[in-house]
Order: C-alpha cells, then sequence, then structure tokens
C-alpha cells in the first residue's frame, strides 16, 4: 500500500495555485504589460532555484460529498531561492486574485516570510502589487463587522529593517500596507507608467470629498497623477525609477550583491580587474578654476571608483549629494559626493534626509564610507528655513558622527560653514585628503568681503581698486597649503592619486571590519 492517491490530490491542488486568479485574470493582468507574480519569481531569482513554501495554501470549495471542486489560492507567494548564489527569501503578491488583497488568502503567509528572513538571516525581496495585504471592502460584508486595524506582520518587518538586507519592488498600483511595506526597506524601485503608491486610492480620496482638480480624465491618469513614479521617486518615498520590470530585478540583484546577508556579517570582495595604482589624468582638470563652474561629480566617480562598479541610488532626490554603492579594489563601499550641477552642492532638507538615511545603512550593514566633498554649506532662503533644513542637516551629522564605521573623505573644493563639518567626525583620526582646489572656512569670503571691509572701501580714494586688493591678500590667505602649513589639513595631494589611496583607504578599513 502507497500514499499515491495523496501524492496525486497533492498534485492536483498545485497544479490548481499554478492557476493563480484563473486564466481571464492572469491574462488581464499580462493585457495591462504586467507580470504575473510566478513569471516575476522566476525572473528575479537564479534559474531553478525557487522553492516555494504553502504553495497550496489558499480558500478551497468541496461539493456535497465534500470532494475538492476548486482552490483560491492565497494572493501571497513565497519561498527560499537564490540571487547571485546566495540564499534570500523572495515573495510576490498576486494581484490576479482579489488584487492581492491578504484578507482574500492567509495572511499567515505574509507573517511567515518575514520571520523566515529574520529568523534564518536571509535577505529579503518584496514584489508588491495591489494593497500588498490589505484588507477589502468586500470582505467587510463577508465577515459580517468591522474590525480595529492592526497590522500583524508588523513587528517582524521592523526587525527584518534591523537584522537583513531588505528590497521592495512596486510592480503596479500599491495602497495602504502594500505601499507602507515598499517604503519599509532598505532599497525599493517603481517601475515607470506600471508602478503608483498611495495610502488610498484615487477612488477611495475622491470619496473623502479630495476631488481631481488636475483634468485628469480616466483612472488609470489618476493613479499615476496621484501616485506615479515621477511623484515618489523625487521625494524620497521610493530609491530609484526604472523603465521595465526587468531592469528592477536587475537592480534588485545588484544591490544586493554589495550587501552581506545579515546585519554582522562581512560583505564580499570581488576581483574587478581594475588596477589599485590606476592614476587618472583627467582628473587633475576636472575641476575648474572658476569658483562657480560646474563639474561632473559622476565622471569623477566612475575615474576613482573600480571600473563600471558604481551603483547610484536615489538619483532624483535628495539631489545636491549623490549616494551610491561602489567598488575600490574590489571592496564594497558606501560613496556621498557633492554635485556642484544642483543647487550649487549646497544641503537642502532632502539632501540632509538622503544622507543620513544612507550613512545609517553603511553603518548598519558595515560598509565604509568614502565622501567626495564640494559642499558650500546649507542651503540659504525663506524656502529653506520653511523646509526645516537646519534640524535635517544636523541629523545628518549627527549620523556621520554616529557612524563606528572608517570613513574617508576628499575634499575637493568647498567645504564650508556646518555642511562641511559633516564631511566626517573630527573627534576621530581623520583619513582625509585635499586637492589643491581646496577651499574651504566657516563661511564664503567672497561673499563676506564688502561687510568685513566696509569701511576701509568706503573710505579709500578709489573703493573698487581697494577691494580688489583686498582680494588678492585674502587669496593668498585662503591658499590650501596656508592650512597645510597649520596641519588644519592632513594631505594635499595630486588629484591623480586619489585613486590609489582610496583603494589603500579600502583595504585598510576592511582589515579593520574583518577584526572586528
Amino acid at each position: 500500500m502507497t500514499w499515491a492517491k495523496e501524492l496525486e490530490e497533492l498534485r492536483r491542488r498545485e497544479a490548481l495555485a499554478e492557476e493563480m486568479g484563473g486564466a481571464d485574470k492572469v491574462a488581464r493582468q499580462h493585457g495591462r504589460g504586467k507580470m504575473d507574480a510566478r513569471a516575476r519569481l522566476a525572473a528575479l531569482v537564479d534559474p531553478g532555484s525557487f522553492r516555494e513554501i504553502g504553495k497550496i495554501a489558499g480558500k478551497a470549495s468541496y461539493d456535497e460529498n465534500g470532494d475538492l471542486t476548486g482552490v483560491l489560492p492565497a494572493p501571497f507567494l513565497f519561498g527560499k531561492a537564490t540571487i547571485n548564489g546566495r540564499s534570500v527569501v523572495a515573495t510576490a503578491d498576486d494581484f490576479t486574485i482579489r488584487g492581492g488583497a491578504a484578507d482574500a488568502g492567509i495572511g499567515r503567509k505574509m507573517v511567515q516570510a518575514e520571520k523566515m528572513a529574520n529568523e534564518l538571516r536571509l535577505p529579503l525581496v518584496r514584489m508588491i502589487d495591489g494593497t500588498g495585504g490589505g484588507g477589502s471592502v468586500k470582505t467587510l460584508e463577508q465577515i459580517g463587522a468591522t474590525y480595529i486595524p492592526a497590522v500583524t506582520p508588523w513587528g517582524a518587518v521592523v526587525k527584518n529593517l534591523e537584522t537583513v538586507p531588505v528590497v521592495a519592488l512596486a510592480l503596479g498600483p500599491t495602497a495602504g500596507l502594500g505601499a507602507a511595506r515598499i517604503v519599509a526597506s532598505h532599497y525599493s524601485v517603481m517601475v515607470r507608467g506600471l508602478s503608483q503608491i498611495f495610502a488610498a486610492g484615487p477612488a477611495v480620496v475622491d470619496a473623502m470629498g479630495d476631488a481631481w482638480k488636475d483634468g485628469t480624465a480616466n483612472h488609470e491618469d489618476a493613479k499615476e497623477a496621484l501616485g506615479g513614479s515621477a511623484i515618489h521617486t523625487r521625494n524620497g518615498v521610493v530609491d530609484d525609477e526604472v523603465a521595465s520590470e526587468a531592469e528592477a530585478f536587475a537592480r534588485a540583484r545588484h544591490f544586493l550583491s554589495f550587501m552581506p546577508e545579515y546585519a554582522g556579517q562581512a560583505a564580499r570582495r570581488i576581483e574587478t580587474g581594475d588596477p589599485a595604482d590606476r592614476r587618472e589624468e583627467a582628473l587633475l582638470s576636472l575641476v575648474p578654476r572658476g569658483e562657480k563652474d560646474v563639474y561632473s561629480m559622476r565622471r569623477a566617480l566612475e575615474m576613482v571608483c573600480d571600473k563600471g562598479t558604481v551603483f547610484e541610488i536615489g538619483r532624483n532626490w535628495g539631489r545636491a549629494c549623490i549616494t551610491a554603492l561602489a567598488r575600490l579594489d574590489g571592496w564594497p563601499v558606501m560613496v556621498l559626493a557633492s554635485d556642484p550641477s544642483f543647487l550649487g552642492g549646497s544641503w537642502d532638507a532632502k539632501t540632509s534626509e538622503k544622507v543620513e538615511r544612507w550613512v545609517k545603512l553603511a553603518d548598519l550593514f558595515r560598509l565604509p564610507i568614502v565622501h567626495l566633498v564640494d559642499n558650500p554649506g546649507f542651503m540659504i532662503g525663506r524656502e529653506a528655513e520653511v523646509a526645516g533644513t537646519i534640524r535635517y542637516g544636523v541629523q545628518a551629522m549627527n549620523a556621520v558622527y554616529k557612524a563606528t564605521v572608517p570613513l574617508a573623505s576628499v575634499v575637493m573644493r568647498r567645504a564650508y560653514g556646518i555642511a562641511g563639518s559633516a564631511m566626517s567626525n573630527a573627534d576621530l583620526y581623520q583619513y582625509r585628503y585635499c586637492w589643491p582646489s581646496g577651499d574651504w572656512g566657516s563661511l564664503p569670503i567672497a561673499g563676506g568681503l564688502e561687510v568685513a571691509y566696509k569701511s576701509e572701501i568706503e573710505s579709500a580714494e578709489d573703493p573698487a581698486a581697494e577691494l580688489d586688493a583686498i582680494r588678492a591678500r585674502l587669496a593668498k590667505v585662503t591658499s590650501p597649503f596656508r592650512s597645510a602649513e597649520r596641519f588644519n589639513v592632513e594631505d594635499i595631494i595630486d588629484p591623480r592619486d586619489t585613486r590609489p589611496l582610496l583603494c589603500e583607504f579600502a583595504e585598510l578599513a576592511w582589515r579593520k571590519l574583518s577584526a572586528g
């Protein structure tokens, strides 16, 4: 006697689960230009590596004899898989089943996925499409009562943010708990034109009295106007915007390649084939002599870091500071780099918020930080004051001072005021290099000459000539070599030596991190 009959039923139930919401619903999903949940899982992870957990969970129906007639699968899939050969927990919401509402199936699956990642110390990837675990209005009638909301898996969500790398991909319209699960991640991505995020959908917002005022003509336009990627990848809710689901999967895999599998484990060095002693001639003329002239900091990153390894994050928000993961002689590092092409590199509130977030991430997952500095200070003016820039700026500086991972800074041009001092923790050894183009101080001298020397200028026979003479004198005082004489800066270097010296820093930093 065997258990062949039971195995036959298991295979039947598995086949029913693979039908998801049914052929019509799956076709509708594909018709929207979206992959279904199972196709997404296959595209995200290493081929053949996904082992599904709880596949046959769902709402079964039986005939009068108690025999199975059908199964509505749970709208949430998860399992163990590998990405780049490393174990992960991969999850996907199934929009073909009641828009992914968890109360249409077994909500415990989502909880178990979060717990599995936390307890087994496995990176977690959430692919979110729909309410992503929230309820539905129709279910309330089926229950026969309303209920005070309680987000059952949230404790596990919070623990994961402190324990393992969490990636969230918004792959459709997401509201409520689905939106919250996207934000509660270390790295998030939206697909342009396909993904929207909102606390509540357009119909709910409209019903509550916030009618559309922008002339949108249909539901799809309304969703995009309310919460499209053009909004949320520019306000900091989501990190990056991509053109396709395939690109979202690629960015998720790439992000995880820099990360350890859990907090406390060392991230991996990868041989990149780029010599550590490479010197780029173009760095010598990168920074222009004109103090208001701009240059490409992204070009500097490509020349300094291992070729092809710069992985920029959050390009569309907090734009005065470029944040990226990269490699130096194969070692993974977190990079902060001023962008003089936006606000002159001045830190506004959003930039400060962005810096704080990525410094904290680097500290959590033990990645050394490299900071390329050209910062004229915090953004000034009424808008900056209304935005609370100084509060966000101080929080960013606090994150730098609280970080326990090694940090190296390269002052390429300006470093002024409190924002300039946030380049590194001055209470520790300053692993710092300065270019001959360096220009620093408590405030820009050029902006205060007329005030500081007002009486001398006004009393001079030729005020313009007197101002020029003062500028010439101060130009000598502000020479970076004067600072080096007093050891106010540690080293002034040939810009072409930047990469070799930063590769040396990366090796020493990882030596320290490996020793605990």
